[in-house]
Order: C-alpha cells, then structure tokens, then sequence
C-alpha cells in the first residue's frame, strides 16, 4: 500500500471513531411522570423530594436521566390516554403520583415497563401488587394510606376543640375501603358521644357545596381524610378553611402550612422520596417484583397556632408539647 493511501485510510478511520462510540454509548433513560394533579402542585409537593430520591441513587434530571410530564390537573378521565402515550414511548419506567387512578392507568398499558406508585390507598386491596413484601410483577411503589390514623385525628381533634358536640368529615366515596373508614369513624364517634356529620366529594367542583353545608350544619370542626383528590388541593382545601372559620385537621403537614389548623400523619415528602430511590434503583437494574412497597412508618403532628389564635382557640401546652411542629 502506497504511504498516501495508508495515512488517508487511517484518517477516514478516525473520523468514524466518535460516530462509532456515540452509538456504542447507553441511551439517556428516559423516566415517564404520570400525574393527577397539576404541575404546580407536583412542583411544590411532589417532585422536589422525588428527584432529591433520584439524586441520592445517583441520577440527575437532564444530566442523566430525562423525565416526561403528564399530569391531568383532576381531569382522571384523561389518565388511560395519557398512560397508553407514555408506553407508546416505550418509556424506561413510569412513575405514577397522586391518586390510586394513576396507577390503575399506568399498570392497565403495560406488562413490562417498571411502575413506581405512590399513593394513599392500599396497594394490596387495590389490586396493583401481591402483597407489601412481593409485590409481583412490574410494579411498586410507597404507600401513605392511613386509615388507621382517623380516628386518631379524631381524637387530637376533640381534645383541641373541647366544646365541640358534633364533628364532619369529609370523604371520596370512590375511595378503596371508604366504608369501613367511616364505620370505625362512627364507632369511635360513638365511644366520646360525638356525632359525625359525613360530606362527600369526588371532584374538586364539589368543595363549594361541601363548605356551604358546613355552613348549615355547624359543626365543631372537620377531618379532612387523607385521599389523592384531597391531596391535590391541600392549599385550596385550607384556604376554604379559614375563609369559612372552620377547625380543620387533614393527614399531612402542608394542610398546616397553608394555613390549617392542624395536621397528624406521615411525611408526604418522604414517601416521594422514597419513590425516587426506588425509581433510580430500578433504573439501574433492580427487578420491581423484588423491591417491597414501603410504608409510611413516623408521623408528625403539626399545629399552626396563627389558625387557632383566628379561631379563638386555646391550644393546650400539653399538646404544644406533643406536636412534632408548631407553626407560629
């Protein structure tokens, strides 16, 4: 081989190598973010602690993971297709936050990409895994359901405001294991002669009524139970609170620090974090079947003495003492 023709075969070699290697290196994962509530909700409660999770297993949105958006605003009739568009991307792994819907959506388009939930329901009486331990198939996630927890509420509730004879509590009725809340509601009621006035909503068109039958009944305060709907509109939920003059407890400290007045119940930050380790962990081969569904284990009680001071009610010390926070 003449020396010309050797340098130029050796030059159009090597102008092939970052071609080569750019197709040798591994695509950006790409994480699908399924969601019934709206952007600016996601923003303020769900994704900063998802992607501190994401960080901590090591990835890093736009650095080495990318994550597309769908999120319904509680428009969940919107889901299925939303759901259906994010398999069509063959997405490395979808993540579905906020109500159980999101995660009935996301597992009814898929068998094989991962699913990482996190919700308030029982994943188990829902149906989207095996059991806590095993889940089974291609999905997991964190669970903040709570319903044992009512009664507890119910009970700091009554010991905030003393004088109260009659207590609402407000509930989806398309929520999994609503009945058998409000039964061990009832009987709890029952037990410190309280009566329990139940409201009902399933959207969010449906809080003006809520609150203008708060009005009629006058009750002594109300529990909002913990449900995705309710969870999505924490800071409207508290606004009509105080518009309304109305003693509120709801399941997470966000209800409080919006300007409720109370909150008893998990960290709603920390299971999307947890989310978001299980997310990377996944990402970087771990079987969804193999990881267990992790459960809220430390709640916290958070009283915003600002509320109660505009209620006209005299927070015990004692319970200053208990709260986990108190919001001056």
């Amino acid at each position: 081989m003449r020396r010309r023709d050797f340098i130029e075969a050796i030059a159009g070699a090597a102008a092939g190598w970052p071609l080569i290697a750019r197709a040798q290196q591994t695509p950006m994962p790409v994480i699908g973010w399924l969601s019934s509530g709206s952007r600016d909700a996601d923003d303020a409660l769900r994704l900063p602690p998802f992607r501190l999770g994401l960080n901590e297993v090591g990835y890093v949105e736009g650095r080495n993971v990318a994550i597309e958006y769908r999120q319904v605003a509680d428009q969940v009739e919107r889901l299925p297709a939303f759901a259906s568009d994010l398999a069509d991307r063959k997405v490395s792994l979808i993540v579905a936050a906020g109500r159980p819907d999101v995660a009935l959506a996301a597992k009814s388009v898929t068998t094989s990409i991962p699913i990482v939930f996190s919700n308030a329901a029982d994943p188990v009486q829902l149906g989207l895994v095996a059991s806590l331990n095993r889940p089974g198939g291609n999905i997991t996630g964190t669970t903040t359901d709570t319903a044992e927890l009512e009664t507890k509420r119910l009970g700091l509730l009554r010991e905030l405001v003393p004088s109260a004879t009659s207590i609402a509590v407000l509930v989806n009725p398309t929520r999994p294991g609503v009945d058998a809340l409000l039964t061990q509601a009832q009987q709890t009621a029952g037990a410190i002669a309280l009566t329990l006035h139940i409201l009902k909503a399933s959207s969010e068109r449906d809080f003006d009524e809520v609150f203008a039958t708060l009005v009629q009944l006058r009750p002594g305060a109300l529990i909002i139970t913990v449900d995705g709907l309710f969870n999505d509109q924490i800071d409207q939920l508290a606004a009509l609170a105080r518009r309304y003059s109305v003693p509120a407890t709801f399941g997470f400290r966000e209800f409080a620090a919006a300007g409720g007045l109370m909150s008893y119940g998990p960290a709603l930050g920390e299971a999307y974090r947890q989310a978001g380790i299980l997310a990377g962990r996944i990402l970087k081969g771990e079987n969804p079947a193999d990881l267990p569904v992790m459960r809220s284990t430390k709640f916290e009680l958070v009283i915003n003495m600002k509320a109660a001071k505009a209620l006209g009610i005299v927070v015990p010390f004692s319970m200053q003492m208990l709260a986990d926070e108190v919001i001056e």
